[in-house]
């Protein structure tokens, strides 16, 4: 199916894309013809307000078989456990780990991904268009003549188990475990999995994903323009007598309505307001070669950003295969206390703080002020290990969410997932003082 997938490339490029099927179907010199080439309605899908600054403008113009607006009302549906609600439960400051997230079988429940979505933790509000939401989704069967709208925000999806083939009205894109995809606010898309699926989402409200400044970097380094991957035209013109059905996220809650075509029948679009997709393989790591640690914002693939310079409102960061040559230094991460909020989740291997517990499909959340860092068996060893260049989380891939928002866990993160680990705490408690009053700088 991959095969099938055909991408441009590049990060918020103005690109241009017809179907080869019909050639000659974008309008020529003008967005809005009276009569468009094919028969084709002209649509635009506005992703920022008409006078945002150029650098910040996105829009993408969509030449379609009918436009989005043919369907019926939308109703109220049940929304499972996806939720805007960060007051069910009190809050909790303690450091939380989770074990898997479990996935459905398939011989038990059908579920796909919109039934499959879970809410974690977050903050912030969907209506005033500021804030954040982290979900996993787990599923094991595909989406059939339903579509999803994200109306609140952009949907940040991070496969950890199983490939997923997103079919979107910009096209089609296959997502896998070590590369991410972004759908942003109201594209509409469709999930095909291959078994049984799991994976991470990070939602932000009211703004959009950018490539993190680089500064003193320079022109080039971490997430490289040219890698990211966007999805060419492909349409089909498909009536669904039986009716196809459209959720919509919105204000926090799912819609749906009926229409009795696929609403995949865009046969040729322009704009820089596209979905993409990233291998996480392509990024160009950054790290101290003499003593001590850059800052783990070293890492960052993506940012959105608040109104604050510098502050973000969450940064996607990972941790890749590197090479680890500082000297005098103790090289895992560092005992932190953090003004910002770090929910952390593991796509495959172990991480280098917590070669145990951390595991595949899991999580954890260390929440403002909350003091975190690596487990005793981990300080001791690296504490007196020769420090010889050697090669760093190989075959691992670990990430963070990171946000400026104080996040409140959810009931089903908390209590109804019945995956938190109690016994978190207690990797810490092995650590001893090694405090000597008599230290003299020899070292003895």
């Amino acid at each position: 199916v991959a095969e099938l997938c055909n991408y441009m490339s590049g990060f918020g490029n103005e690109f241009s894309s017809e179907d080869s099927r019909c050639p000659g179907s974008l309008p020529e010199g003008q967005n809005n013809p009276q009569v468009c080439p094919y028969g084709l309605y002209a649509e635009q899908l506005s992703g920022s307000a008409f006078t945002c600054p150029r650098p910040a403008n996105k829009r993408s113009w969509l030449y379609r078989i009918l436009p989005s607006v043919k369907h019926k009302p939308f109703t109220a549906v049940p929304c499972g456990n996806l939720t805007e609600n960060w007051n069910e439960v009190e809050p909790d400051p303690n450091q939380l780990r989770w074990l898997p997230f479990i996935v459905p079988k398939s011989t038990e429940k059908k579920v796909d991904f919109v039934a499959g979505l879970h809410t974690v933790c977050g903050a912030g509000d969907a209506k005033t268009r500021n804030g954040i939401a982290i979900h996993v989704y787990t599923c094991n069967t595909s989406m059939v003549d339903r579509c999803f709208n994200n109306s609140d925000g952009d949907f940040l999806i991070v496969p950890q188990q199983g490939e997923i083939l997103i079919t979107t009205e910009f096209g089609k894109m296959m997502v896998e475990p070590n590369e991410i995809c972004v759908i942003q606010q109201g594209m509409r898309f469709s999930v095909d999995v291959f078994g049984e699926t799991r994976g991470y989402i990070l939602e932000v409200y009211g703004a959009h994903f950018e490539l993190p400044d680089l500064g003193p970097i320079g022109a080039n380094g971490l997430a490289n323009p040219r890698d990211f991957l966007c999805p060419v035209a492909w349409y089909e013109d498909r009536t669904v007598a039986t009716g196809y059905t459209v959720i919509n996220k919105y204000q926090g809650k799912l819609f749906a309505c009926q229409q009795d075509f696929s609403p995949f029948n865009v046969v040729a679009w322009h704009g820089n307001y596209t979905p993409y997709k990233y291998n996480l393989n392509n990024f160009m790591v950054i790290n101290c070669v003499a003593f001590d640690h850059a800052d783990p914002s070293i890492f960052t693939v993506l940012t959105a950003k608040s109104t604050r310079p510098g502050v973000a409102i969450a940064d996607f960061v990972i941790f890749p295969p590197r090479w680890g040559v500082a000297d005098r230094t103790f090289r895992p991460p560092y005992y932190h206390r953090n003004c910002m909020s770090e929910f952390m989740g593991l796509i495959k291997g172990h991480y280098e703080a917590k070669e145990e517990g951390f595991q595949p499909g899991g999580a954890s959340l260390h929440s403002i002020m909350t003091p975190h860092g690596p487990d005793a068996d981990c300080f001791e060893k690296n504490s007196v290990a020769e420090l010889q260049p050697e090669r760093v989380a190989e075959g691992t891939m670990a990430f963070m969410f990171e946000s400026s928002f104080s996040m409140a866990v959810t009931k089903w993160g908390l209590q109804t997932c019945q995956r938190v680990d109690k016994s978190y705490y207690q990797c810490w408690e092995p650590l001893r003082s090694h405090f000597n009053p008599n230290w003299n700088h020899a070292g003895k």
